[in-house]
């Protein structure tokens, strides 16, 4: 619904990832005054690549991670770079930087910068800053019936500055939430396991192979990150054991498994031997030196205090209204980024800008009790479905994308942004090695490129 009345809040983003980035400018543009709190010393969230991972618990079982950042050195992207962008700042090429369709990490970092610069959101960011603490301001009551649906809620923040440890408290009218989810590692419950005495470690802190140079490893998960690991693996270690839920692979996976004598794919694990024995479902064993959980991640948000009215239960964070606003606590606290298996940034984006024009009372949410309904009826399809509970954030729908865009008019995602993220994904499956450097989707990347999303800023130079 969209309302007559304007206001301007004070808001709080944490985090200066994409999500944050585009919150940031969304709410600049509807006449909101911000703050970004980043707990590092650059913009990029998660794409702000950090080598030194010496000090980091190897399996991320500490309450606070010393690491962000859970990329690897080699890595690339598996979407091409055309569908990225925020609708109005391409992932345009530029000379001189990595200028392949699937561009290494810093690419993306650099293009995260681009935005920021070009957007003059850098004064907005107060780097090297932790959120310590976030709740509601003068919260005594016994029961959230107090606080639930309260107009004039406000919001206590509490900082500290990494370098001097000066610790400083605000209050804000909003807060949004804009951490990702690509820190805190999900790892799964194997008998035995914390008995093992060799290396165990999750994905998070793998940066280089060569750490692993003629070890028997097993990696644990057969996701994009699981394959992409084993491949680099399997070029410097003795031997690499892929082991997953299901045998049931890829027709691009099943050609690297044959073309590596030393690369074997094997069912889950059943248990550990503290003598390094590693015993899987189908009887078989091996001796390893080193367990890699390439096992996911997990929503956390350690600073956030709700009185319990959001809660991550099994990696559904919830109540959330379209995954994005607590019924009782919305507009004043809202999150970006939670949903997976989307094109993230113009999603981001569209979330960034309904709920700015929210808080400046341009539009308004539905009733609480409309907003219940809806949380319970998506929980309801999903477990009829099938769907686990740690799969409620994950899309997977260009359509839900297009339906959320609807509630502030926001364009629907382009066909060619669409038809090249499916091809992206069909490529990957039978050419897992190539698909980066090699593609038959031509005629889609023309189109795209001489689409408005391309052109709006004048003509640019594209590698054909």
């Amino acid at each position: 619904m969209v309302s007559e009345t304007y206001q301007s809040k004070k808001v709080c983003v944490i985090g200066a990832g994409p999500s944050g980035l585009v919150a940031a400018r969304e709410l600049r543009k509807e006449g909101h005054r911000v703050v970004v709190l980043e707990q590092n010393h650059d913009v990029g969230g998660q794409w702000l690549y950090d080598p030194n991972v010496e000090g980091e618990d190897p399996l991320g079982r500490t309450p606070s991670l010393k690491v962000h950042s859970s990329l690897y050195t080699s890595l690339r992207l598996i979407s091409p770079r055309e569908i990225m962008g925020f609708t109005d700042f391409p992932f345009s090429v530029k000379k001189g930087r990595d200028m392949r369709r699937f561009p290494g990490h810093r690419e993306l970092l650099l293009y995260l910068k681009d935005f920021c610069d070009w957007f003059g959101l850098r004064d907005l960011i107060r780097f090297n800053t932790r959120v310590a603490y976030v709740g509601m301001l003068d919260y005594y009551g016994t029961s959230t019936d107090d606080v639930v649906g309260c107009e004039d809620l406000k919001w206590v923040v509490r900082s500290v500055e990494k370098k001097t440890q000066i610790v400083m408290e605000e209050v804000f009218d909003a807060v949004i939430v804009a951490t990702g989810h690509y820190s805190q590692p999900r790892l799964p419950s194997i008998k035995g396991m914390d008995a093992w005495k060799r290396k165990q470690m999750h994905s998070h802190i793998y940066r280089v192979p060569e750490l692993f140079a003629d070890e028997v490893v097993v990696v644990v998960g057969t996701s994009l990150s699981g394959q992409d690991i084993s491949m680099e693996l399997v070029e410097v270690a003795r031997a690499v054991y892929l082991s997953g839920k299901s045998l049931d692979i890829s027709e691009g996976l099943s050609k690297v498994i044959s073309k590596h004598e030393n690369l074997h794919l094997r069912p889950q694990i059943d248990c550990l031997q503290e003598d390094g024995k590693v015993l899987f479902v189908d009887g078989s064993w091996v001796i390893a030196d080193t367990i890699m959980y390439c096992t996911g991640y997990s929503y956390t948000f350690p600073f956030l205090d709700t009185k319990g009215i959001v809660a991550v239960d099994d990696d559904r964070v919830g109540p959330l209204y379209e995954h994005t606003f607590p019924p009782s606590l919305a507009p004043s606290l809202s999150f970006i980024g939670i949903p997976r298996k989307i094109i993230g940034f113009p999603f981001f984006e569209s979330q960034a800008k309904w709920i700015a024009q929210l808080l400046s009372g341009k539009r308004t949410l539905p009733s609480r009790d409309d907003m219940m309904q809806s949380i319970k009826e998506l929980y309801h399809s999903r477990d009829v479905a099938g769907i686990p509970k740690h799969n409620t954030h994950d899309i997977a729908e260009f359509e839900y994308c297009d339906r959320y865009g609807d509630h502030i008019g926001f364009p629907h995602l382009e066909e060619w942004r669409k038809e090249l993220c499916l091809s992206a994904l069909r490529n990957a499956d039978t050419d897992l090695e190539t698909y980066r450097d090699s593609w038959d989707d031509h005629e889609l990347l023309q189109e795209a490129l001489q689409s408005p999303h391309f052109t709006q800023h004048g003509a640019q130079d594209f590698p054909l």
